[in-house]
């Protein structure tokens, strides 16, 4: 049994949870069940970032204790994180005080790489980064994913030397040492660890009070990315913990495209400053457009994920948005395209098969036993050891319309009324059994269904008592 970490990109606790942290979560538990399922011990973690000018901002705007603020918030991530049907085994919240102390001394052993100098030039708020000369000139002086001018700063900061990284970090990239997925983002992120220069790590109390003080220097609290990007390590205990050794490097790590460049470049010179291994994979997954548009609250698009659970469930979510919305690229989404997917594939190719096959089964007195689990099919298995789930659930999903193809060229019923009952049974047993292989491959996207299947199918049948995917 092999030990695997999988991990996803904590939330900043400034807003309501949206599309992107859902795919986040989504891929990471689809990864996480597959591991499971070949015989890994698996830990998946997810977290909420709480520190931060726009959340000590907003908490103020709103009127309250900014700690108040932060404990809303995450408990409203909780509930959604559970809404999607994710299993995690650790959370971690940056305001714990167990990693509070542990950032500070991942601090303490990055000091050799660490200076202060005075920054002046562009920042932005919305990302919380600086900006180079260049970035500004090439955007216009406004922030393309904020649609926010940039601010002019200067202030005295403590840097992380990335200089002190960058050779290794390349050749771990093209190595795939840290395979950076998909292909075209680990060009990009080539393209700009060329031009990376040294990042600020801290702001000035006077500016952010919000935040883990600097080791030995009050007047600054760390930068939100610093703080943040350590959680992969402080949540299995490093430094102190006794086995945070057997589970770094992590297996595989979960973000958007939009802050792949700070775990592709910040975080690696972090863990090479601390003498860690580099993760084994970095997967970046695209942006949710909806109707061809990025969504946005000014444009008034943007589709709550929490609602479209409400209404169809956890597991027609999750179908949707693991199967129509590619794992690497930008993906459209429209009510009519999920309705359609909902109507004719979920609750018909899969939903009708199983209320068919039950019905058969009972109204045929036949039984299933035995334990139907496979190795697993290998194309399966190739896709998913690639992190290629679109591609590995349309292949499920066509062994799902190949069992209802059967069906009707077997035609049970005829075999029935012809009083054929040893081709009967032998008919709807072979079907049975095919559909619980698929229900295996199905699990990792699938697991409410999935474990519905199985409940169907094992011991006496029974059809389910209602469709599978009812709307709410």
């Amino acid at each position: 049994m092999t030990k695997k970490y999988v991990t996803t990109a904590i939330p900043y606790m400034n807003g309501e949870p949206h599309i992107g942290h859902a795919m986040d979560y989504c891929l990471a538990d689809v990864c996480a069940r597959y591991y499971r399922m070949c015989g890994d011990e698996v830990r998946l973690q997810a977290g909420a970032d709480e520190h931060g000018s726009k959340i000590w901002q907003k908490a103020i705007d709103e009127g309250v204790a900014v700690q108040d603020f932060v404990n809303l918030k995450t408990e409203g991530f909780v509930k959604f994180i559970s809404k999607l049907g994710v299993e995690y085994t650790d959370y971690v919240r940056t305001t714990d005080k167990e990693h509070e102390r542990r950032v500070q001394e991942i601090w303490r052993r990055l000091s050799d790489h660490i200076y202060m100098d005075t920054y002046e030039g562009w920042y932005c708020t919305g990302c919380e980064r600086f900006i180079t000369d260049k970035e500004y000139e090439e955007n216009g002086g406004i922030c393309p994913d904020h649609q926010k001018p940039y601010e002019k700063l200067a202030e005295k900061n403590y840097y992380l030397r990335i200089a002190d990284f960058k050779e290794k970090i390349k050749k771990a990239i093209e190595s795939d040492e840290m395979l950076v997925l998909p292909e075209f983002r680990k060009k990009e992120i080539l393209k700009l660890l060329a031009d990376s220069p040294d990042v600020s790590i801290s702001r000035p109390r006077t500016q952010l009070e919000w935040g883990v003080p600097v080791p030995g220097d009050e007047s600054q609290v760390m930068y939100v990315w610093m703080d943040a990007l350590a959680n992969y390590l402080t949540v299995i205990g490093y430094p102190d913990a006794d086995d945070y050794q057997v589970w770094w490097p992590a297996a595989a790590q979960f973000v958007g495209k939009d802050i792949l460049r700070f775990h592709a470049i910040i975080w690696p010179a972090m863990l090479l400053g601390l003498g860690l291994e580099l993760p084994k994979v970095l997967v970046s997954h695209g942006m949710v457009l909806a109707d061809g548009q990025k969504m946005s609250k000014s444009i008034g698009n943007v589709v709550n994920p929490a609602e479209v659970i409400d209404k169809y469930g956890p597991d027609a979510f999750r179908y949707f948005f693991l199967r129509h919305v590619d794992t690497f690229a930008d993906s459209d989404f429209t009510w009519e395209k999920f309705e359609r997917a909902y109507e004719t594939e979920l609750a018909n190719d899969l939903g009708n098969l199983v209320q068919r096959l039950a019905t058969m089964c009972v109204k045929n007195d036949i039984k299933i036993e035995g334990d139907f689990k496979t190795d697993l099919d290998k194309d399966y298995s190739d896709f998913m050891d690639k992190f290629e789930y679109t591609k590995a659930f349309d292949y499920v999903w066509g062994k799902v319309q190949e069992l209802n193809k059967r069906i009707d060229e077997e035609k049970p019923w005829v075999l029935a009324k012809n009083g054929e009952t040893e081709k009967l049974r032998e008919c709807l047993s072979g079907l049975v059994k095919d559909l619980l292989v698929v229900n295996q491959m199905l699990q990792p996207f699938l697991p409410a269904t999935a474990s519905k299947i199985t409940e169907i199918f094992a011991g006496k049948i029974e059809p389910p008592k209602m469709p599978l995917f009812p709307k709410q």
